[in-house]
């Protein structure tokens, strides 16, 4: 990546602001109505990334119609636009302490507010679902004060007014790289972590079931809950209307008694948490990123045009939710981009 210039950062950063400023101006619902229409308008010129998340859905859900595919696909960069359009620069005026219950709704994560109350370690994990920026902003807001690991944006001068946004109300911002000695210290005196659990692990992760095909988990998060004897829960902030007003949803709550019990704990937990995060993204598709590339590295098999090794598919077949019938189907379609990997060379 070429070095970022003060010149090129300050041209970005101060129409950002001009344009946050303008948008503030405006009801929510008018600015969500705008950058809905230019994500539909994104998605008709740049059909190049429509076709991603088309692409996507269809080996996700081979059971909807093409026209259904393409609805979703559409609108889940709609969702994009006004995420980063509206939301992203709203949410810090619009939930505060004393507003915060006319935008956010709790209830449905009712039985996770004792983990987050609690002074034991927690995992809490979301993915590129509903409004990943806003479910740990929001419990901090609450009264559920996380430390969430993070990117940091590539324009140092944008990043310090994202980040003056997030950190206003009690969350904490990681960056995400020499961050661990900071993680450690968190979980060992009884913190919350916050991650986003769905990104693209590399050749070098942990790859589990996702929507019917193996996709790269990282081994971290697992290892950092074996460690330190933590509960995980999954996840998501889910937009109910048009407008700034979300429901905290729960896909899944993992105690240490969860895993300890199983032949692979390591294998075990990665598998179960991105399965919470498809339950999440099955209940509302349209709020998924199903344009970024999930599922671009590929297993060693695969890469080299082999069949599944039995150990995979012996840790495949461990998992207690899958029957035999779609742990054979995962191995196969496994097995197939691994014959077409190798006709294609």
């Amino acid at each position: 990546m070429a070095q970022r210039t003060l010149l090129r950062n300050v041209a970005e950063y101060v129409p950002a602001r001009v344009l946050a400023s303008v948008i503030q101006c405006f009801p929510e619902r008018c600015n969500l109505a705008t950058f809905g229409l230019a994500g539909r308008l994104y998605a008709t010129v740049m059909a190049r990334h429509r076709r991603r998340a088309e692409h996507n859905l269809r080996l996700s859900f081979p059971e909807k119609s093409d026209s259904e595919i393409r609805r979703i696909a559409v609108k889940s960069i709609e969702h994009l636009f006004q995420l980063a359009g509206v939301d992203a620069i709203m949410m810090g005026r619009r939930i505060r302490p004393n507003t915060w219950h006319r935008h956010l709704e709790v209830s449905p994560s009712r039985e996770a507010l004792k983990y987050l109350s609690s002074d034991r370690p927690l995992l809490l994990l979301t993915g590129h679902c509903g409004n990943w920026e806003l479910l740990g902003y929001g419990l901090s807001v609450v009264g559920y004060p996380i430390t969430a690991l993070a990117r940091p944006l590539d324009n140092p001068l944008i990043n310090k007014w994202a980040l003056g946004i997030r950190e206003t109300w009690g969350l904490k911002v990681l960056t995400k790289w020499g961050a661990t000695p900071q993680m450690q210290q968190i979980m060992e005196g009884g913190g919350h972590l916050g991650f986003i659990a769905d990104q693209n692990a590399g050749d070098g992760g942990l790859f589990v079931p996702f929507f019917g095909r193996l996709a790269s988990a990282y081994k971290s998060i697992a290892l950092l809950a074996m460690k330190y004897d933590a509960p995980i829960l999954v996840a998501m902030a889910r937009r109910t209307e048009q407008a700034i007003k979300y429901e905290f949803v729960i896909g899944d709550i993992i105690e240490p008694d969860d895993w300890k019990s199983q032949a692979d704990p390591l294998y075990y937990l990665t598998a179960r948490y991105t399965r919470g995060l498809e339950k999440l993204v099955t209940a509302c598709p349209e709020q998924y990123l199903w344009i970024h590339r999930r599922w671009k590295s590929r297993p060693r098999h695969v890469r080299q045009g082999k069949m599944m090794p039995t150990s995979l598919q012996s840790q495949i077949r461990s998992l207690p939710w899958l029957d035999e019938h779609q742990a054979s189907q995962l191995i196969d379609t496994s097995n197939e981009e691994s014959r077409s990997a190798m006709t294609s060379r």
